[in-house]
């Protein structure tokens, strides 16, 4: 007689994997110039960059090093914006047209006025957001 104690069936037998997909999104790269909007928090402090690209359906949201988690949270309306956008099926810079004509201000964040610029590369962004 052994020791070992059977396995229960439940745990042996093989689950079914389904991948389901998540919400809908803009690709998060590109090789292409970037237009950008600049966002800053309640008080007036730059907590990051909302970028978009039509011809890679891309967009996504930049953010400088060194933020309080205060700020860090005053960006997350602007990630729901991102996919907000995708979903109603607007093209990357139409959704930063309306972003910039203050469609997601709020009392914790804003698009600052006459700030809807553009970038040669989503790096070159990048790399002005980290302060290079």
């Amino acid at each position: 007689m052994s020791s070992e104690r059977p396995i229960n069936p439940r745990f042996a037998e093989d689950l079914p994997f389904n991948q389901v997909a998540g919400p809908p999104s803009y690709s998060r790269e590109t090789d292409g110039p970037v237009t950008y909007l600049s966002i800053a928090d309640a008080t007036g402090t730059v907590i990051g960059y909302v970028w978009a690209n039509d011809g890679d359906d891309a967009a996504g949201w930049v953010v400088p090093p060194g933020l309080s988690a205060s700020a860090v949270n005053a960006g997350a309306s602007w990630l729901r914006a991102l996919r907000s956008g995708k979903a109603r099926g607007l093209a990357p810079t139409a959704l930063l047209a309306e972003l910039a004509q203050g469609a997601n201000d709020n009392k914790l964040s804003h698009a600052l006025p006459g700030t809807l610029t553009e970038a040669p590369s989503l790096a070159a962004l990048r790399s002005m957001a980290a302060g290079g």
